[in-house]
């Protein structure tokens, strides 16, 4: 009787390992192709910031509004105008640092004098100053949605 019942354990496991294996080789054939998917999205990927990096050189930094080099020489910074611009347009610091695009900290070191703009930033500053309540929130809209 053992016999019959050793037999027949060993024709179960035998199908099991069977099965198991089919089973198995559909899913090592799925994860080779989603492995070379994602090789291949990483080349993808490199490619197309490598693309970005090249477009980006061609490009100036900052497409701030520069009617010459004479408005240049002439743009004055006071550290109170940076905190009272911000505050006559409503805007927060974080806020007030993507339109001139600084980090929030430097507008707080500008307005309270530990630092100056570059002349670069205070064109964007000046340009900034033109601006109504409702274009830099358009502004500010379009600079979220990039």
């Amino acid at each position: 009787m053992s016999n019959i019942a050793s037999v027949l354990k060993e024709e179960i496991a035998r199908l099991v390992r069977r099965q198991l294996r089919g089973e198995t080789e559909n899913l090592k054939k799925a994860s080779s192709r989603y492995r070379a998917d994602i090789a291949a999205l990483k080349r993808r990927i490199e490619a197309l910031e490598m693309q970005i990096s090249r477009l980006e050189k061609m490009v100036p930094k900052k497409a701030a509004p520069i009617a010459d080099g004479e408005s240049e020489t002439k743009l004055r910074f006071k550290p109170q105008g940076v905190r009272a611009q911000r505050t006559r347009l409503g805007l927060s610091a974080p806020e007030m640092g993507a339109l001139v695009g600084v980090s929030a900290q430097t507008i707080y070191n500008w307005e309270s004098g530990t630092s100056r703009p570059r002349n670069e930033q205070l064109a964007t500053i000046a340009a900034v100053r033109k601006m109504g309540k409702r274009e830099v929130k358009a502004r500010l809209d379009q600079l979220r949605a990039e």
